[in-house]
């Protein structure tokens, strides 16, 4: 057991980072897999941590709360060392900070790829491939990569997007790695904002997309949020689901009998969560993630 304390920990992080760059590719090289493969592992409990590479760091009412890098660290830290936690998905400066750390022994670790489609910006619906590739994926031992994808039907912008999901769906499957696709249909609101349509309707046109991505959907697994009529919408896939956390909810009791519910449906194979267990209301994240676990 680790008897330093978060603050030390995280004092030699910063030292390593400047002083030994090279332990992030020994500590890849050193990290034990896990033993079975993602979908042999039952329903499945994952910490999502990509959102400060989009510049998305609003959780609750705080705009500014995945800004501290030390703070959100010792959350995902505190929330993988909860029983029932399976893994992390990242971009490559967390998931390296973790390794450094060393957290991802025995844990799935995903590469989160494409994060150019920046919060609130004019080109936030072209979602360029700024962080894994497939390449990088296989190289650093990860699991498998997740890719956002927001289908915006009057933005020209959203086929360069498709195309780009598609190679990485593809490339992913010809090394043997889950593709994890995160579909919605999106618009623009009277702001210039980007909003996405949560109806059934709506995420089985989206799921139904998705699905088709790359020349094979033998590794492909979907990333999708608790809707209306949720049994519908499932069964617009025969494709492994997760279901994602979204933002922290004002009713958490209402957010986990969501989950619940959505986790009977066959392809539901577990949960991958992050603003809502990390800073969920009363900032008990041991308490968020036990809660969550529970479900499985």
């Amino acid at each position: 057991m680790n008897t330093r304390t978060f603050a030390e920990r995280h004092a030699e992080l910063i030292e390593t980072r400047a002083a030994w760059p090279g332990a992030i590719a020994e500590a890849a090289a050193r990290r034990a897999r896990p033993a079975v493969p993602l979908g042999a592992a039952g329903k499945l409990m994952i910490i999502a941590a990509d959102h400060p590479a989009r510049g998305a760091l609003r959780a609750g009412s705080d705009p500014q709360a995945m800004g501290n890098r030390r703070d959100l660290l010792e959350r995902i830290c505190a929330g993988l060392a909860r029983p029932g936690v399976h893994g992390v998905l990242a971009t490559p400066d967390i998931m390296e900070e973790l390794l450094l750390l060393g957290e991802l022994d025995g844990r799935y670790a995903i590469g989160s790829m494409n994060r150019g489609g920046l919060a609130g910006a004019s080109f936030e619906i072209d979602d360029r491939f700024t962080a894994y590739n497939a390449s990088s994926i296989a190289a650093g031992g990860l699991d498998g990569g997740k890719m956002l994808l927001r289908v915006d039907l009057d933005d020209p912008a959203t086929a360069p997007t498709l195309e780009n999901c598609a190679n990485a769906v593809t490339e992913l499957a010809g090394r043997g790695l889950p593709a994890m696709v995160e579909p919605f249909l999106s618009t623009r609101r009277d702001d210039g904002k980007i909003t996405n349509i949560l109806t059934p309707e709506a995420m089985t046109k989206a799921i139904s997309i998705a699905s088709g991505l790359g020349t094979t959907s033998a590794h492909t697994w979907l990333k999708v949020p608790v809707v209306d009529r949720m049994d519908e919408v499932m069964e617009s896939s025969t494709l492994p689901a997760l279901l994602l956390g979204g933002e922290v909810p004002d009713d958490s009791e209402a957010a986990l009998a969501g989950w619940k519910a959505a986790l009977d449906l066959p392809t539901v194979r577990g949960l991958v969560v992050g603003r809502s267990m990390l800073y969920p209301p009363g900032d008990d994240v041991a308490g968020a993630v036990d809660a969550a676990v529970a479900l499985l």
